[in-house]
């Protein structure tokens, strides 16, 4: 059988699996499960176009990491063609973890189990499966492969993941100020002492890109109606979880059910026989259609906010700069309870939340210029342009949502 494939791509053109062990990977129901979980989740509330997938993305990153390889190869860094293989395949794994609508449902349904971590299970089940074929894919994605900057393309603040996903979802949002020009950027990357860095004729493209990312997350990842239906989301599986832990009935997928049910910790999914297979039964539809069941459920709290999702009718939203006090929230309290809102169901339709945008985060991981000279410098030492400066600042936003228009009265 020819496992050399060539995919269609919107955003790249063609990309190419390049070894049967890709194909294998690609072809497996863990990463086939990613065709059914959007990308951005909510996001095509405010985005009609932002359909496209965590399989869309996965197979994106991989091309952008087979295009990073070369070019340093090209360099004349010796790179083997089962290092090349294996950062691929890392990449090509490393979004296993998330399940549907993925930072609402950790928080909610796994909390303190963060997606990294089922990741990395699901990649060592794999490589049992594999008998042992994603030994080098996982220690780069661990960061315990001896040549470093393999990890820092697999997770850094200039690695294939975002390189991909500020592409891909610029393109599917249509918000064009977020395209980075990752060609570019790919043919300025080099090694210096077994550490990524940028060549300093990079250093414009680098701002784009560090400009791009910031304007996303205020424009898409942070947008305020997509936040509001986050917010709704939360609360309704919230109050899902609350029912049947008080013994109510509520109509759930096998699998999601599970989850509905028990709080698991990510010991669980090494040790509890299908709980890994259970994981991966979870996507996208099984939350829409447990959200389009509860609609109709005798539980008011329950089916209002259900309705109000599925129908966009979404919480009013409002950004401020310091965290509200009483001053905001006792009216809007008085509001709701007039609405019919008990105190006991107050916290399921008056939210309150915060937000933080830092475009470069200078001391945990420095991007790294090698200057003509040869000398390594901070991206933002390297520059002589103010902004980078400023981008490493941490905007914090704090936002209050609220049902303006709902009623509880029987």
């Amino acid at each position: 059988m020819n496992k050399r494939k060539i995919i269609n791509d919107p955003v790249y053109g063609f990309i190419t699996i390049s070894s049967d062990l890709l194909y294998d990977l690609v072809d497996h129901p863990f990463l086939q499960r990613l065709r059914r979980i959007k990308q951005l989740g909510l996001a095509d509330i405010v985005y009609p176009g932002a359909l496209h997938t965590r399989f869309h993305h996965a197979l994106g990153a991989m091309h952008l990491m087979g295009q990073a390889l070369k070019a340093l190869q090209e360099k004349g860094h010796l790179i083997w063609q089962s290092e090349l293989e294996a950062a691929q395949a890392a990449i090509l794994l490393h979004d296993l973890g998330h399940g549907p609508f993925s930072h609402v449902l950790e928080s909610v349904m796994l909390p303190g189990v963060e997606h990294e971590a089922i990741t990395l299970s699901m990649m060592k089940e794999l490589n049992r499966q594999m008998d042992g074929r994603l030994d080098m894919a996982i220690q780069m994605f661990k960061g315990t492969y001896p040549r470093q900057f393999f990890h820092q393309m697999i997770s850094s603040q200039l690695d294939m993941d975002r390189m991909d996903y500020l592409n891909r979802d610029s393109f599917y949002t249509g918000v064009i100020e977020g395209s980075i020009g990752a060609d570019r950027l790919i043919k300025m990357l080099d090694i210096s002492g077994d550490e990524l860095v940028v060549e300093e004729k990079a250093l414009l493209s680098i701002e784009n890109f560090l400009h791009a990312r910031r304007l996303m997350y205020w424009q898409v990842y942070l947008h305020k109606t997509l936040l509001s239906a986050q917010a709704m989301l939360t609360v309704i599986l919230h109050r899902a979880r609350e029912l049947v832990a008080n013994g109510a009935k509520l109509f759930a997928t096998p699998d999601f059910e599970q989850f509905l049910h028990n709080r698991f910790t990510i010991e669980d999914f090494d040790s509890k026989a299908g709980l890994t297979q259970a994981f991966n039964g979870l996507d996208d539809n099984d939350v829409w259609a447990s959200v389009k069941g509860w609609k109709t459920h005798e539980d008011l709290v329950l089916s209002v906010l259900c309705r109000k999702l599925l129908d966009r009718d979404l919480f009013k939203i409002q950004f401020y700069d310091e965290k509200p006090g009483d001053e905001v929230l006792g009216p809007l309290r008085e509001q709701l309870r007039s609405a019919g809102v008990k105190d006991a169901e107050m916290d399921y339709f008056l939210i309150e939340g915060e937000t933080a945008n830092s475009a470069y985060e200078k001391e945990q991981d420095p991007i790294r210029v090698k200057m003509k000279n040869g000398n390594l410098l901070d991206i933002a030492a390297a520059s002589d342009i103010p902004t980078i400066e400023a981008l490493t600042k941490i905007v914090r936003k704090y936002y209050v949502c609220w049902a303006k228009n709902v009623s509880l009265r029987g």
